[in-house]
């Protein structure tokens, strides 16, 4: 496949934004201070390069020419420059994720919500990285094994699916299906103080919820003028949880779609939403989030019966059962400090 250097292969006439060094942030997200890299009318479609982080952090080195060496690959022009580059970022307080934006919503004001449509994805390489370190991920305290900090397992992806070689001698190889998505959708949070790449929130951020592939829209409640959203931490597959703390991340080219939704069409659509909401062609995806996963879903169950109500009438008492029996509560992630789980109710059950 050919590589996405930034500019490569970009369809004729889109909106396109590259994620170099003017258009991007490394481990902080967006805040209502920050001018935006592009500005677009809302139903705009923009094409948006995103970096993944592995092989560009400090603890691997901050090289990934280097980095990548030993599996014969072509490395991201851009991944170079951002790595070997003064952009502001302080190792072990800032984030390791790369986000591309903010980009103004002309139109957007806070209180409605902003509607970001993952159109399509494309791999801008063909292979990934799982990591983990630091004594982070579900099992701190067991993993990594041994003395070094960070664990690295390089996969090639191949078609639909990916090949990662494993055992001693890397003489097995395990295949599992690719389904690329963006952990990272979010807008900017008021005020002058830019989050941490790592905590998911109201504003969205680092949700990490693996059904939000092409198809899919995450619906986020605007908080600044202009909404200022961002993407980025792509991956090529994750299941759900991320229990090594990282899943096959890999950078994407990806087509979203930015549209608005007004504050009285949006309680009569959703409720008066606090944070993530999803739609994908099958589901309605409430959120919870807390750092307490037990207080996550609780707070996800309201959610969900409180999106029942405002769409469909429901008596809360009848949502609440009907959740019971039909609705799937799955663990988004339990890596990112605050854990995640979204519910799955099928849009088909009310048609």
């Amino acid at each position: 496949m050919t590589t996405l250097h930034p500019g490569v292969d970009v369809p004729t006439g889109a909106t396109y934004l590259p994620s170099t060094l003017e258009n991007v942030l490394w481990g902080r997200l967006p805040c209502g201070a920050d001018r935006p890299v592009l500005s677009v009318d809302a139903g705009t479609e923009v094409v948006v390069d995103t970096l993944s982080h592995e092989g560009i952090l400090e603890d691997q080195g901050r090289d990934p020419a280097a980095f990548f060496a030993p599996h014969d690959v072509d490395v991201l022009d851009d991944a170079v420059a951002l790595a070997a580059s003064d952009h502001p970022r302080t190792f072990g307080v800032d984030g390791p994720h790369v986000v591309t934006g903010p980009i103004e919503v002309r139109g957007a004001r806070a209180g409605d919500l902003l509607a970001i449509t993952l159109v399509d994805t494309a791999q801008r390489v063909p292979y990934g990285v799982v990591s983990n370190r630091h004594g982070k991920g579900a099992l701190p305290g067991e993993y990594p094994l041994g003395d070094a900090p960070v664990f690295s397992v390089f996969a090639r992806s191949e078609g639909d699916h990916a090949l990662m070689a494993y055992g001693p001698d890397d003489d097995r190889t395990v295949r599992f299906p690719l389904a690329p998505f963006l952990g990272v959708m979010g807008v900017a949070v008021r005020g002058d103080e830019r989050p941490h790449t790592v905590p998911p929130g109201p504003h969205g951020g680092n949700v990490d919820i693996s059904l939000l592939t092409a198809g899919a829209t995450l619906y986020l409640p605007v908080q600044v003028d202009g909404a200022l959203a961002y993407v980025g931490d792509p991956h090529f597959a994750q299941g759900d949880g991320e229990v090594a703390l990282t899943a096959m991340e890999a950078s994407l080219r990806a087509t979203v779609r930015l549209d608005v939704v007004a504050r009285e069409d949006a309680v009569r659509e959703f409720g008066d939403l606090v944070g993530p909401l999803a739609r994908t062609r099958e589901h309605l995806v409430p959120t919870g989030m807390d750092e307490d996963l037990d207080v996550a879903m609780q707070n996800c169950v309201r959610a969900a019966i409180a999106v029942l109500q405002a769409r469909y009438g429901m008596d809360p008492r009848h949502a609440y059962a009907y959740l019971s029996a039909a609705t799937d509560f799955d663990i988004s992630q339990v890596v990112d400090v605050v854990k995640g789980v979204h519910a799955r109710i099928r849009l088909a059950d009310f048609a």
